[in-house]
């Protein structure tokens, strides 16, 4: 299948795809004699892996490791939940920093008369 069919199967666009192959996420594919690249099942399946593993927010390098494990049948899952663990922690930091951003936003906004009165409690945090 070409690009667009396979972009249709896997739910990843022809763009993320073409982003993919540049940054070595996924092999190159085969090229027909006119050069439009051709897809089968097992780069679909892969494709699919990685749109599952953007969904939950995990970086490329990440993905990386986690295609080259779900390839290698040997591997052993001690290192996959690492992954997995490693990945869950940074969100729970990020998580906390959104928290706070919001709690920190909404006590300004409740502290800001929001009538014609030039003061404003939150321009003023943001000019510290």
């Amino acid at each position: 299948m070409n690009i667009g069919e396979a972009a249709r199967a896997s739910g990843v666009t022809a763009k993320m795809i073409r982003y993919y192959e540049s940054v070595g996420l996924l092999p190159p594919v085969d090229r027909t004699t006119s050069g439009y690249r051709m897809y089968g099942t097992h780069e679909v399946h892969a494709l699919r892996f990685v749109r599952q593993a953007r969904r939950l927010g995990f970086l490329v390098d990440d993905i990386r490791k986690l295609l080259a494990l779900w390839q290698d049948r040997q591997r052993a899952s001690a290192e996959v939940k690492a992954i997995a663990l490693e990945h869950v922690a940074e969100l729970d930091r990020r998580i906390a920093e959104l928290t706070d951003m919001r709690n920190t936003l909404a006590h300004l906004a409740v502290h800001c008369h929001g009538d014609e009165r030039p003061d404003c409690p939150i321009l003023e945090r943001l000019a510290e």
